[in-house]
This record gives structure tokens, sequence and C-alpha cells, in this order.
């Protein structure tokens, strides 16, 4: 049977959520992408920040992050599997690169698009270098922030699942690959429900949410 009755799926996964291997594997997947999307936003805002302010550095290596972000987080699995082996090394390696080049080109652009006058105007008004980067650069720059983080957590969890598909421990990737293992239809579909619908959850309650109450706050929307 290629694809089963959906009755069949939702039975699955109500039998693997009240024995609770899927929410053992949920768990395990939301360990993992909170380590590394708290990894990529630190090292993203930090680097997008810089190549925002800093010409010469922009210029030095704004095109490579660009190409780094073109290449597929699961490219760079076999020198992960390499480096760290097949454990959490790995996985939080590929899913934290999976979201940090677009959090460094997302924030460089946010900075990028500030208007100069602004710039000049406080400035103008005798404000120091880190006043001029705490009070005016950071919160000019933060709807491209969101919006970053909005497409980082996308990337991220893509790239998470492709890293546990290969991993010894638990997670949802890994509960695929059993699925697969074994034939079960029921069980890899049950799995991708759950991806669906915590990417779908995670966008529309966290991210859209708080990226519209900024853009109202920042009278960016009409």
């Amino acid at each position: 049977m290629l694809l089963p009755a959906p009755s069949d799926v939702l039975l699955t996964l109500v039998q693997g959520l009240k024995e609770g291997t899927l929410l053992l594997a949920f768990f395990s997947s939301l360990r993992r992408i909170l380590v590394s999307f708290t990894l990529a936003l630190t090292l993203g805002i930090t680097g997008g920040l810089m190549l925002g302010r800093i010409f010469w550095l922009d210029r030095l290596l704004g095109s490579l992050i660009i190409a780094l972000q073109s290449i597929p987080s699961v490219v760079w699995l076999p020198l992960a599997l390499l480096w760290f082996g097949m454990g959490e090394g790995a996985i939080i390696f590929i899913t934290s690169l999976g979201a940090t080049w677009t959090m460094i080109i997302n924030t460089g652009a946010g900075v990028k698009r500030i208007p100069p006058l602004i710039i000049k105007a406080a400035q103008t008004m005798g404000v120091s270098r880190l006043q001029l980067f705490t009070r005016v650069i950071v919160p000019a720059s933060v709807p491209a922030i969101l919006t970053g983080m909005r497409l980082a957590w996308a990337f991220a969890w893509r790239a998470l699942m492709a890293g546990e598909l290969l991993s010894s421990g638990t997670g949802l990737g890994q509960v695929l690959m059993m699925g697969r293992n074994l034939a079960d239809m029921s069980q890899i579909l049950a799995v991708m429900v759950i991806i669906g619908a915590t990417g779908v959850a995670v966008d529309g309650f966290i991210f859209r949410r708080l990226e519209e109450r900024v853009h109202r706050r920042w009278g960016l929307t009409g």
C-alpha cells in the first residue's frame, strides 16, 4: 500500500502519542532546534550588524555569505559527520548553519536600509557611537531581524530533520527513518504531520504575531 488511509495515520499518531515514543522524539527535536536556533541568532545577528555597518567587511564577505546561504544544509552533512561523528554535534552544526546565513543576510539588509538622514540626525544631536548603535541602528533593524528569524526557523527546522535522518539518537527524523526501514507508511505520514503542524504553529503563533506587532509599533503597516 503506497498511501494508507487517513484513519490509519490518525491511529498511528494517537498510539505514538499515548505510548510516548512520538512525544519523546518531538521533545528531543525541540531541544536540538532551540539550542541550534539560539546559536544561529547569536552568530547571525552579530555578523549581520557588522556587515551592515562595516563597508569593507561587506565587500569582502558579502558574496561569500550569499553563496554559502545557497548551499542546502544537507550538503554539509558528510563534513559534519566527519568532524563530529553521528552525534549531537553534527546535528547542531548543520541545523545552526541552516539558519545562520539567513540571519546574517537579513540583519545586514535591515541595517543598510536605515535612511542615512536618521543616522545623521542622531549624530547631529551628539550621540556617541555606542548610543548610535544601541538606540538607532539596532531598533531600526528589528523588523528585518524578525523577518530573518521567521525564515531562519523554517531553514533550521528542515535542516534538523535532515540531520536526524542519519543520527543515532532519538528525534522525529530518526522515527521517520525507522518508519522507512519498516516500510510503515502510517508512521512516516504521522511524523510528517507532526513536522508540518509544528512548523505552522511556530510560524503562525509566534513569529507572525511578533512580526505584525513590531510592524504596528514601528509604523510599518497601514
